[in-house]
């Protein structure tokens, strides 16, 4: 009986409020939704058709009355209408038939502005949530991954998500220094796309970038290249094609997305102070989010610092995780909400 009641009372969630996907965990259970962050509405509406996974199926392949759109952009909302009625779809998927309405903390990017903050304030508010608290992406990514943040101690994260890519250096609970550069999973498959229609005269979609991305990418030299076939529209006849493409040139279309990202890792570690760096020689560099997935990126950023660097265990959990552990800690959920604004 006790169980049920708590049942009906037990309403934390976590959100890691993602631009490629979603994920909620709820307090005592864990990880209980990974979606797209992808709706599907009725043009010229706010009428909601599909949410996660059924709406990013329809991304372009929808008739004229039903738009696919991605209402997260580089980490922040860029519709709000749309954002809150995709949250209130995840918050009602995992909180029905409670007595009380959730308190919700949710995983922000470390560089995005007041009013964008406010902005994913709102959002959940009006989503249904009793309380909102906001914690840095990196912060949460760090804890998501079991680094010792309490510890007087160096650690560093470089968390790349598809808007956006997070680092920071923490030590005693806080963040000594952090950089939020808005490249990311979708500039990998931007550049891609690019890549095919400069070279081949080849128009593909996203969803085909992304899978060439997740297939054959890679940021270092592999053992065994690999090769593909892709699919897309021929730009001078306007007829379909297929071509077959290699792993060697996809790594040098990524370079640039690339370059800005080592660039950031450069500069945090310049401006991380002595002793916290020589605590990153031994500790290193850990890599989250769905870009630490893309091959040999570990070897890359390891070869440029002179740092070891690992890639988590569940990279693309690490943020969602880290909003689970902090609902743990309500003091100090409230402290790290406080000091990020």
């Amino acid at each position: 009986m006790f169980e049920q009641l708590k049942g009906l009372f037990s309403n934390d969630i976590g959100i890691d409020l993602g631009t490629a996907n979603s994920l909620v965990y709820v307090r005592d259970r864990g990880i209980v939704l990974r979606e797209p962050s992808v709706v599907a509405i009725q043009a010229g509406t706010n009428n909601v058709l599909a949410v996660g996974e059924e709406a990013k199926r329809m991304l372009g392949r929808t008739p004229g009355n039903i738009i696919a759109i991605r209402p997260m952009k580089d980490g922040v909302i860029a519709d709000f209408d749309i954002t809150g009625a995709m949250l209130r779809h995840f918050i009602m998927r995992v909180h029905h038939r409670k007595l009380i309405a959730p308190r919700v903390v949710v995983a922000v990017p470390s560089g995005i502005t007041e009013v964008e903050r406010r902005a994913v304030k709102d959002s959940v508010t009006n989503a249904g949530a009793r309380e909102v608290y906001l914690i840095e992406q990196p912060m949460a990514s760090a804890i998501g991954v079991g680094l010792p943040v309490h510890e007087p101690a160096g650690n560093m994260i470089v968390d790349i998500g598809g808007g956006t890519c997070e680092m920071a250096i923490i030590s005693l609970a806080g963040i000594v220094f952090s950089r939020s550069l808005r490249v990311g999973g979708d500039e990998f498959d931007e550049t891609i796309t690019a890549h095919m229609k400069r070279a081949h005269n080849l128009m593909i979609g996203e969803r085909t970038a992304e899978e060439i991305k997740i297939r054959i990418g890679s940021a270092y030299p592999l053992e065994a290249e690999l090769t593909m076939d892709v699919k897309g529209r021929d730009l001078s006849t306007g007829l379909p094609k297929t071509i077959t493409i290699r792993s060697e040139e996809i790594r040098e279309a990524l370079k640039e997305p690339l370059s800005s990202i080592l660039e950031a890792i450069r500069i945090t570690l310049e401006r991380c102070p002595p002793e916290l760096a020589a605590d990153l020689v031994d500790r290193g560099i850990v890599l989250a989010g769905g870009g630490a997935l893309l091959r040999g990126i570990d070897r890359l950023i390891a070869e440029e610092t002179y740092l070891p660097v690992h890639v988590a265990d569940d990279p693309l959990s690490a943020v969602a995780e880290g909003t689970g552990r902090v609902l743990q800690e309500l003091q100090f959920l409230k402290r790290v909400a406080s000091s990020s604004g």
